[in-house]
């Protein structure tokens, strides 16, 4: 089997490198913009120099070369370069989100029906023991009824600073808003573990302190050559370099040597101040999601902490779920008849992850291999099950910059219809 790697950032190369690892493919062609990510891609994947790209138009001349893509890329290029792929009888392995735009998300849906391709989704939480295994024991049906979810994204602030501040994903229109790029996955996390379809939605969020605003006295636009920034803890130097070698600093450079990566942010985007940038994503949002069963679910994005996890709580009739994939534990309780006898309580370790979110990026891999291997099953994360949660996004931050509840039936009607027009 043959894949081309559309993207060779950290993203991409995640899931090129595990495939060559494992022996399931081979990378024979690799694209993308940044000549030191080809090269570096190139080099470890053993791809040979004349399938090497700077732009997918070069590899679409070639025609079909390969049995699947990995679209890796910037959100706002994905739609174009699916089509393409799609066109070319490509099943894709698609980082997410599909597209920041739900009415290409359906396009896309409908355009891999009809050529018979499949199109997976990395929203590799699905994939994840600590997520399975929540998944696992709601269904059981042991605690009763579902009623509620409340899930916490907690983002950590140095990662926010470096991926949507600094970063790619700090601009809606160059990306998407934050709630889509970084929070489609955990609207397609509710929906999965719900196992309903979304009613309606409601959003409320800002960017509160990444500003110019909360800038401290004195300071300037560059850490290199700032008066402040010794005292501050977003320092890009603080930031960085005890990381060199890997992420976030592998972003800047692959470069282990302290002294390269100082160089580096002397003029990268990365050396910027934090309160100074073009930045104008959320950095923090709650949304309230009521399903068609009656059920409702709750979910917050938020920038401040200090740990990068996600935390949830699962209502049942007669028992819930507490849980921190950051700690791999989870706690499920049966109710008691009082506050005076003890009750039920079990506490679940699931396995150490072997590799990147929580052992998803891994776990998505091998669904997506053995679908084109064996074929026989729908894949976890196939786009037909994914879509509905960038409708959701949109609509969290539709409503979000309306103050107005999104009837979600309505939503997804005028988006087809749009679609169609």
């Amino acid at each position: 089997m043959k894949m081309v790697l559309i993207g060779a950032g950290q993203r991409g190369r995640a899931y090129a490198d595990y495939i060559v690892e494992k022996n399931y493919a081979e990378i024979s062609a690799v694209v993308d913009p940044n000549p030191i990510h080809r090269e570096e891609a190139a080099t470890k994947l053993g791809v040979a120099q004349q399938n090497c790209f700077a732009t997918v138009q070069d590899l679409w001349e070639k025609g079909k070369i390969a049995d699947a893509a990995i679209i890796a890329s910037m959100d706002r290029d994905h739609y174009a370069q699916v089509m393409a792929a799609l066109d070319l009888g490509y099943h894709i392995l698609l980082e997410k989100p599909i597209s920041p735009d739900p009415a290409e998300c359906m396009e896309i849906m409908c355009k891999a029906r009809e050529k018979k391709l499949h199109v997976v989704v990395c929203h590799v939480l699905r994939y994840t023991p600590f997520f399975s295994k929540i998944k696992e024991i709601i269904d059981s049906g042991r605690l009763g009824r579902l009623i509620s979810i409340r899930l916490d994204e907690n983002i950590g602030n140095f990662h926010f600073a470096h991926s949507f501040v600094r970063g790619n994903w700090r601009r809606a229109e160059l990306a998407s808003p934050s709630i889509m790029q970084k929070s489609c996955h955990d609207m397609d996390l509710l929906n999965w573990l719900m196992g309903a379809a979304a009613k309606s939605i409601s959003s409320y969020g800002a960017l509160h302190y990444f500003k110019e605003s909360n800038a401290p006295e004195g300071s300037t636009d560059r850490c290199a050559t700032c008066p402040a920034e010794a005292g501050c803890r977003f320092s890009a130097y603080k930031s960085y370099l005890p990381a060199a070698g890997e992420w976030p600093a592998a972003v800047i450079t692959s470069s282990s040597d302290p002294e390269v990566l100082r160089s580096e942010l002397a003029q990268s985007p990365y050396g910027r101040c934090v309160y100074r940038c073009d930045n104008d994503v959320c950095d923090q949002q709650v949304v309230a999601v009521e399903y068609e069963g009656g059920q409702t679910a709750s979910f917050n994005m938020s920038a401040f902490t200090n740990r990068m996890t996600r935390t949830i709580h699962v209502m049942c009739e007669d028992g819930e779920i507490f849980g921190d994939d950051g700690l791999h534990q989870i706690e499920v309780i049966r109710f008691a008849s009082n506050q005076i006898e003890g009750y039920q309580s079990q506490i679940i370790h699931t396995p150490e992850p072997r590799s990147g979110h929580g052992g998803g990026d891994t776990g998505i891999v091998d669904d997506f291999i053995a679908l084109l291997q064996q074929g026989g099953h729908t894949a976890r994360s196939e786009i037909e099950l994914s879509v509905d949660s960038h409708v959701m996004a949109s609509a969290a931050e539709m409503s979000r910059l309306t103050g107005r509840t999104v009837e979600l039936e309505e939503y997804r009607r005028q988006l087809q219809q749009g679609r169609n027009a």
